[in-house]
């Protein structure tokens, strides 16, 4: 038998588990059970000191092509699951094992739309779901089999964020063409309507709109790849225009790791170039300022709480000296207090960005209400007893 592993990524040596025997009859302390989507093969999960990965079996070019491509994405920064590791030669002619890091609190789709769902939470989800398919051909990454069955989703501060999870059909190339873009959205559309007909099957419901709810994917990931390659026209001098296209990026929560400005008969003309589109502005901005990892609108959210902070401290008697003083008061006076404030053992239920964004929603109702600002000191104990405590857990989200 042979393990690779990537160490930074696994913190477990996986020695003591059974891989001699099919991972379907495994008797083993570590296994747990945790909710997944339908897939293929059989999967088993394991509990390492509280971290959580995902066992799959797999054929030993698949294993090994599917845990080439996990770290590649990785590497590229693309929202998909974490790969630790592929176990081989583990004899009798069993198949090789593929671990992965489990997504901590992440959704299969169908538990996301029973879990408190949020106001149009199928239309939140698919547009993820779209979103994480332009992020992957941005990449070049040809899915061959996107469905929501692949995919977790996350809280992402009002919103939800996709992940990828499967990637053995996938392929990785310097740029993908039109053509593969389409069949991957075909494909998309296709498994999307029947896994929609499923749950109504399910839940034992009956709606009309599936058809039309899988027929808009294309359209949800049309509109932010145009958008995101919409070419621009500019004058000598101009400026603004290019600073422009820079912010509706940013606001898209995109940057342009390089852009193109290419003479025409009338002026200038510029061009992104899809492989160098950066996906996470946000993101990247909270961490660099902060330390602080977060979704998207989960990052929006926190560095506008930031901002508003620093604008009230600009108009005290003392303001701070620098950009850093003040991002280390906010996080020392504000953020980590309204964290520590909740109790330890309700923690579990959201993670701490998104816990951050919850506590503000709250401050914001109870204001609304009482007529004027509630401190959020005051905001966060009635949180956690009328909202917070009521939740499930969905760090690890056992079954």
């Amino acid at each position: 038998m042979r393990i690779q592993l990537v160490p930074r990524a696994a913190h477990a040596h996986f020695l003591d588990l059974p891989w001699h025997e099919p991972l379907e009859s495994w008797e083993s302390t570590r296994l747990v059970e945790v909710p997944r989507g339908i897939g293929r093969h059989v999967v088993r999960f394991v509990d390492y000191a509280g971290t959580f990965f995902a066992l799959k079996e797999l054929p030993p070019e698949i294993a090994t092509r599917e845990y080439g491509l996990l770290r590649e994405l990785d590497v590229r920064g693309i929202a998909a699951v974490e790969a630790v590791g592929v176990v081989r030669e583990r004899g009798a002619e069993l198949p090789d094992v593929l671990i992965t890091r489990y997504l901590d609190f992440s959704l299969p789709y169908r538990l996301a739309l029973a879990q408190r769902p949020l106001p149009d939470q199928l239309g939140r989800m698919l547009d993820a779901f779209a979103q994480l398919l332009v992020r992957l051909h941005l990449a070049g990454f040809f899915w061959g089999d996107c469905s929501l069955s692949n995919t977790l989703f996350r809280r992402d501060a009002g919103e939800l964020a996709a992940y990828l999870v499967d990637a053995e059909t996938g392929e990785l190339q310097p740029r993908l063409s039109d053509g593969q873009r389409a069949y991957d959205l075909e494909i998309a559309e296709e498994n999307v309507f029947g896994e929609l007909l499923d749950v109504e099957a399910e839940r034992g419901e009956t709606r009309d709109d599936a058809a039309e709810l899988a027929a808009a994917i294309p359209a949800r990931y049309e509109a932010l790849w145009s958008e995101l390659m919409r070419e621009i026209e500019l004058r000598p001098g101009d400026e603004e225009g290019l600073d422009g296209r820079l912010r509706r990026l940013a606001e898209l929560g995109f940057d342009a790791g390089e852009v193109e400005i290419v003479e025409t008969g009338d002026g200038y003309r510029l061009r992104l170039e899809p492989k160098l589109m950066e996906p996470g502005h946000h993101r990247r901005r909270l961490l660099s300022l902060t330390g602080l990892d977060a979704q998207e609108n989960q990052a929006r959210r926190l560095l506008a709480d930031l901002d508003a902070y620093r604008r009230r401290l600009a108009k005290s008697p003392l303001p701070p000296a620098s950009e850093t003083a003040a991002v280390g008061r906010w996080l020392a006076e504000v953020f980590e207090p309204a964290i520590a404030a909740v109790p330890a053992e309700l923690r579990g239920k959201r993670e701490a960005a998104q816990l951050y964004h919850e506590l503000l929603e709250h401050r914001w109702y109870l204001s609304e209400r009482a007529g004027h600002e509630v401190p959020l000191a005051e905001a966060i104990p009635d949180y956690v007893e009328n909202v917070l405590r009521k939740l499930p857990d969905e760090r690890t989200l056992l079954s």
